[in-house]
């Protein structure tokens, strides 16, 4: 892995992180992160999408006129939404009907977005490839902390299975599973990120 290309995952990662970072993708980081299966679906939908929309973007960026970029962005990131839904669907409907309305959103998430205007749209394909990983496992790293702390939390499980403190001792928290435990993660998480990833004055 060259020097570039190690820059492109410390900057998608950790200090450009698009969640704590940013602050981009939030409808989905609040959403799905109840449960950990539902977050890792979710996962695995931003990654593919970003990587391959951002690479083909790149492929396609001296064929694309000005005027029309945006829409072609949309487009393409679009399909790669659609093989995702499908995907989805088939492997694990039951999981599906709870996030399918989540995965659709994924065409206007500002981080692919963003990343295919200011990235792919000016960079060769291999860079905007990865570019396009690193942003998706950044998004995933700041989702999976947050699905495992409010899953355990908030229902006594984990991807599923019933914890055995459930049974001897713990008490599930309700707030940890609804909307405002969401948001009291996400604050957390984005808190702890940036005093130790913020470069320091």
């Amino acid at each position: 892995m060259s020097v570039d290309s190690k820059k492109i995952f410390i900057q998608g990662i950790f200090s450009d992180n698009p969640i704590y970072r940013q602050v981009l993708g939030i409808c989905s980081a609040l959403a799905v992160t109840n449960l950990l299966a539902n977050t890792l679906f979710m996962c695995f939908g931003v990654i593919f999408t970003t990587a391959f929309s951002n690479l083909t973007v790149s492929l396609l960026r001296k064929y694309i006129p000005q005027r029309i970029r945006m829409i072609v962005q949309v487009l393409i990131i679009a399909s790669y939404v659609m093989m995702v839904d499908i995907t989805i669907n088939a492997v694990a409907p039951d999981i599906h009907r709870f996030i399918g309305p989540y995965v659709g959103l994924i065409i206007t998430n500002c981080i692919i977005m963003g990343r295919a205007e200011a990235f792919a749209s000016q960079n060769k394909p291999l860079p905007s490839l990865l570019d396009g990983i690193a942003c998706g496992l950044g998004y995933s790293l700041v989702l999976i902390a947050i699905a495992v702390v409010r899953e355990i939390s908030g229902f006594g499980t984990l991807l599923g299975y019933e914890l055995p403190a459930t049974r001897l001792w713990w008490h599930q928290w309700t707030i940890m599973v609804m909307p405002s435990g969401a948001f009291f993660m996400l604050a957390i998480v984005t808190w702890i990120a940036r005093a130790k990833f913020e470069p320091k004055e």
